[in-house]
């Protein structure tokens, strides 16, 4: 009940910005796995139909519903086949960092066109320019959150399989034989919120850092106004 009264308390712009993220960018975060993967030399995704942007190949319900609801949430993994990769260890690697990569490139996105429209709002907040400052804000915390996320190297997170490709082969098949339970302390440390805080620290830092790099547009944008 605590997550049904904390949606509906949402404002419209969050709840819109969570919908496109859903429709848009999940897929691409899959989009994204499956294209490196490919490049890697596995075409198990393109043979599968997955390497496309159309949602209809890529969402799950139960996650979606999840992210739509919390902020938190996942697409149906592409299916990857490392015995198909030029170099199996950097292909995983590589294709593993491609989704969270590919939310932080849209993240990033979205601060430059919020520096654009930054100015725009603070000096006159109509309809119009306060929809695409709470949409664009809320677009880029989902997306920065969700790229913090997957780096998490606890299975079945992304951040898992570059932590196994880097660790020693022994250690790396006690995270493979131990799934199961680092997938149920994972979820048990969601649940009861231990990882909102560090994650929320992260990504306030990313954003921080990302609008630090973009301040000349919001300057460049008040110079021309």
């Amino acid at each position: 009940m605590g997550i049904i009264n904390n949606f509906l308390h949402l404002d419209r712009y969050t709840i819109l910005a969570r919908v496109v993220i859903i429709l848009l960018i999940l897929p691409l975060h899959e989009f994204a796995h499956g294209w490196v993967a490919r490049k890697c030399g596995d075409d198990t995704a393109e043979a599968s139909g997955r390497l496309t942007l159309n949602p209809v190949a890529h969402l799950d319900p139960f996650g979606s519903v999840l992210l739509l609801l919390t902020g938190f949430g996942w697409a149906k993994p592409v299916p990857i086949n490392p015995a198909r990769m030029n170099n199996p260890r950097r292909g995983i690697i590589w294709t593993s960092l491609a989704g969270p990569f590919s939310n932080l490139l849209a993240a990033f996105v979205g601060v430059v066109a919020l520096q654009i429209v930054f100015p725009f709002y603070a000096i006159s907040s109509s309809t119009i320019t306060t929809a695409l400052y709470y949409f664009l804000s809320g677009f880029i915390s989902v997306n920065i959150c969700l790229a913090v996320f997957n780096l998490i190297p606890v299975p079945p997170l992304d951040g898992s399989k570059v932590l196994m490709m880097l660790l020693p082969y022994q250690k790396s098949m006690w995270i493979q034989q131990h799934q199961q339970i680092l997938s149920i302390v994972l979820w048990v440390l969601i649940l009861v919120g231990v990882l909102s805080i560090p994650i929320s620290w992260i990504s306030d830092w990313i954003i921080d850092f990302f609008i630090w790099a973009t301040n000349w547009i919001g300057t460049l944008v008040q110079m021309v106004m």
